[in-house]
């Protein structure tokens, strides 16, 4: 297990309820065979505020379960995810590091990539988006005009302030925006019932715009939407199938961000993702946060997705300023693709990791 730092490329992200982040603690996980083959995964929590994750939990948790997975095959997903369970109820955030190793490392074994193994190439290319911090009005805009200009068209909006600032903010940007533009109104679940609907009906004559987790619970979002005609995307409540088709039942959603770490790995991402797609909704793919390792993972899971199905995708990589595997996968004019190389497809560069946080042999 390795660490290091992560510093946000644009300074400071600002989401609702006050939360700031400047850089962030990300963990790396190696996975070696008795053939020699190693295999990489990434976790990296979006501060100790924002999900029930921290990045010393994520570490803790790793020391905890790794001796379980020795001298199991990388080949064995079902094996390893049955023997993580069993070693430490939930920390799945904390699983997915390894879960994910796995796979780069079955990858690299049978000279296949990851998107393959997934499901096969579904995506050659995939739309991304970039995150817009909570800020001025006229502080929000100009970052949109920036990264508009750089070939980004899907912007997500970091609102859950105050609801009538939050939608001069959203009326701001979407002036300029284009006819292929769209934004994601996203209060991170920042507001309460009543705000959220203020800001549901105050949001609803603006085009192009969806809405995303506007309070913190199922319950609570679901009496937004009944007040609200603004097509819904829901991210924090959605972190199992079970959350899925509980949510799914009560009509709350078209859409969810799946986030690779908030579910536990690519093993029950892969699950979420392809039931999602069964009951006819879309999908943000992407994870908390991360570098290289993350964005890879991201990349080829929104690769082996149906088209018609991927709402939008994140490159984690292009938020941050460090690099472990050389900038890889690089996003180009606002696409992303996954690589073709074996397993994950990227170079982890070891010196960029340092000396490890732990090692356990078997």
């Amino acid at each position: 297990m390795f660490g290091y730092r992560l510093t946000y490329v644009h300074g400071e992200y600002v989401m609702s309820r006050g939360r700031r982040i400047t850089e962030l603690a990300s963990t790396v996980v190696r996975v070696t065979t008795e053939d020699g083959v190693q295999g990489f995964g990434e976790v990296c929590p979006l501060g100790p505020a924002y999900l029930p994750q921290h990045a010393e939990g994520a570490r803790a948790a790793l020391r905890e379960i790794a001796p379980a997975v020795l001298g199991l095959s990388v080949e064995n997903l079902a094996a390893v995810n049955v023997a993580l369970d069993g070693a430490l109820a939930g920390h799945g955030y904390a699983k997915s590091a390894v879960d994910i190793a796995c796979w780069d490392a079955y990858g690299k074994a049978v000279g296949r990539p990851v998107h393959q193994l997934l499901g096969g190439l579904l995506s050659e290319r995939f739309p991304l988006y970039f995150a817009v911090p909570l800020g001025a009005v006229d502080e929000m805009a100009a970052y949109v005009a920036a990264r508009r200009a750089e070939g980004i068209h899907r912007f997500q909006l970091k609102l859950g302030a105050d609801p009538l600032e939050d939608a001069a903010r959203a009326t701001r940007v979407v002036e300029e925006l284009g006819e292929g533009d769209i934004v994601v109104a996203d209060a991170n679940g920042g507001w309460g019932i009543q705000d959220g609907v203020v800001a549901a009906r105050a949001l609803e004559r603006l085009p192009r715009l969806f809405l995303e987790q506007p309070c913190a619970t199922l319950e609570e979002c679901l009496v937004v939407r009944e007040r609200t005609t603004l097509p819904m995307v829901l991210d924090e409540s959605i972190f199992d199938v079970h959350s899925l088709l509980r949510a799914h039942a009560a009509k709350a959603m078209e859409a969810i961000n799946l986030k690779v770490s908030k579910v536990g790995g690519l093993t029950a991402a892969r699950l979420i993702r392809d039931l999602a797609q069964s009951l006819g909704l879309r999908l943000t793919i992407e994870d908390t946060w991360g570098g290289d390792l993350v964005t890879a993972a991201v990349a080829h899971l929104a690769a082996s997705t149906r088209p018609d199905a991927l709402f939008t995708v994140s490159f984690m990589n292009d938020w941050t300023n460090e690099h472990v595997a050389g900038y890889q996968p690089r996003s180009s004019n606002g696409f992303g693709a996954a690589p073709t190389a074996p397993g994950l497809g990227v170079d982890v560069d070891a010196a960029a990791l340092g000396e490890p946080l732990f090692e356990i042999r078997g």
